[in-house]
C-alpha cells in the first residue's frame, strides 16, 4: 500500500552559467518526490525542469503543490504493487502536468524494481546495453572557454559530443561562434547546436546553410514549437539532421511528426513526455518512422538522470546517442554514490530500482527551507 508521498524542493548551483536563448542558469532546482510503502519499501523519482516557465508550463513550485495538493491525495492507500493502476487513475483525474506524472510514475516504479529485487530496466523490457555515450553542452557563450573545456572534456575521456546552445545572439554571431569551435576540434569530436526555437524560418536558412557547411552534425530545434510545416521543411532541405525537442510533448506529439515528416531525430525527454512508458512509446513512434532517438535531458540530477539512462538502455538503436549530463553541472551531489562517468559514456545503473540512493543528509542541507 501507498503510505506517503512527499516532494522536496532542492536548490543546487551549477559549476557555471549556463545560458540558454529563453534563460541564463545560475542554480537547478531539482523537484524529488519520496514514495513510502507499507512494506517498508520506498521509491524516488525527480520532475526537474529548466528555467522557471520560461521553458515549460510547469515550475518547479507549480510541480510540487499540484502533487501535494491535487495528485498524492489520489494515490495514498492504492497497492503500491500496481504503479500501471496507480498511474492511470492519475491520468484519467489530472490533465497535463507531465512532468509531476513522470516523477511519480518513476517513484512507483523505482520502489516496485527494488521490491522485485531487479533493476528498473527490467520493467521496462529489459536492456540491450550498459553504457551510454554523452554529449556535453557548452553554453558559457565565450568561445575561447568553450574551446578549452571541449578540449579538457576530450582530454579526461568524459566527452567527445559537444552541443552548443545558441539563439541569444544573431545568426551570422552564433555561428562564427560554433564554427571557430568546430575547427579547434576538428575530427576528434561531434558538435551540434541547440537553438532552442530561438529562429525564424529564414535566419534558420541562412544560419543551418553555414552550419552544415561547417560539419556540424545535428541542428535542435531551430524554430517555434508549434511550426510543425517550418520545421518539416528545414528537415527536407538540408541534409544535417534536424531534431525536435520542445515540439515533442509525448507519444501523441511524437505521430503527428512523424505523420507530417517533420523531423529526421526526436530527443527523447522522459518529464516531457509524460512519464517512463509514456518515452517509450514516443521512441517507438520514432522506430516505425525511420527517425532516428537521442537521450534528452531536463538538467535532472541523479534521479532523473538515472531514469532516463533506464528507459535508453532499453532503445535497440540509439543512434544519436545522449546528452545525460545533468549531474555533472551541478555543485553538489544528492547521491549517497554519484553516477559513474567513463570512457566518454554514463554507466547504467545495475542495482534493484534506479539502482542509486540517495544521501538524506545532503537533501536536507539543500532543501528549499
Amino acid at each position: 500500500m501507498i503510505q506517503y508521498i512527499e516532494t522536496f524542493l532542492l536548490d543546487v548551483p551549477t559549476i557555471r552559467p549556463h545560458k540558454l536563448s529563453v534563460a541564463t542558469m545560475n542554480t537547478q532546482t531539482l523537484v524529488l518526490v519520496r514514495v513510502r510503502c507499507a512494506d517498508g519499501v520506498t521509491g524516488w523519482g525527480e520532475a526537474t525542469t529548466i528555467g522557471g516557465l520560461a521553458y515549460g508550463e510547469e515550475s518547479p513550485d507549480s510541480i510540487k503543490a499540484n502533487i501535494d495538493t491535487h495528485i498524492a491525495p489520489l494515490l495514498i492507500g492504492m497497492d503500491a504493487a500496481q504503479p500501471a493502476k496507480a498511474m492511470a487513475k492519475v491520468r484519467k483525474a489530472i490533465q497535463g502536468n507531465r512532468f509531476a506524472k513522470c516523477a511519480l510514475e518513476t517513484a512507483l516504479l523505482d520502489a516496485h524494481a527494488r521490491r522485485l529485487g531487479v533493476p528498473l530496466s527490467d520493467l521496462l523490457g529489459g536492456r540491450v546495453r550498459d553504457t551510454l555515450p554523452v554529449a556535453w553542452t557548452l553554453a558559457s557563450g565565450d568561445t575561447a572557454k568553450d574551446i578549452a573545456e571541449a578540449e579538457h572534456m576530450l582530454e579526461i575521456r568524459r566527452h567527445r559530443i559537444f552541443k552548443l546552445k545558441i539563439g541569444l545572439r544573431s545568426v551570422d554571431a552564433d555561428v562564427a561562434h560554433v564554427l571557430a569551435i568546430k575547427r579547434a576540434l576538428g575530427d576528434r569530436a561531434s558538435v551540434r547546436v541547440d537553438v532552442n526555437q530561438a529562429w525564424s524560418e529564414a535566419q534558420a536558412v541562412r544560419g543551418i546553410a553555414q552550419l552544415e557547411a561547417g560539419g556540424v552534425d545535428l541542428v535542435e530545434q531551430p524554430v517555434k514549437a508549434h511550426h510543425t510545416a517550418m520545421l518539416g521543411r528545414l528537415a527536407r532541405r538540408f541534409d544535417v539532421a534536424i531534431m525536435a525537442d520542445e515540439a515533442l510533448h509525448g507519444p501523441v506529439d511524437a505521430l503527428a511528426l512523424a505523420r507530417a515528416d517533420a523531423a529526421d531525430v526526436y530527443a527523447v525527454k522522459i518529464a516531457q513526455s509524460g512519464g517512463l512508458f509514456a518515452a517509450l512509446e514516443v521512441a517507438a513512434v520514432a522506430r516505425l518512422a525511420g527517425i532516428g532517438l537521442y537521450g534528452g535531458t531536463m538538467l535532472e540530477g541523479g534521479i532523473g538522470t538515472a531514469a532516463t539512462a533506464h528507459v535508453c538502455a532499453t532503445f535497440a538503436d540509439l543512434e544519436w546517442d545522449t546528452e545525460l549530463f545533468g549531474p555533472l553541472l551541478l555543485t553538489e551531489e544528492v547521491l549517497r554514490e554519484p553516477l559513474v562517468y567513463r570512457d566518454f559514456e554514463l554507466q547504467v545503473p545495475t542495482g534493484p530500482g534506479l539502482g542509486v540512493d540517495i544521501d538524506t543528509d545532503k537533501l536536507r542541507s539543500l532543501q528549499r527551507k
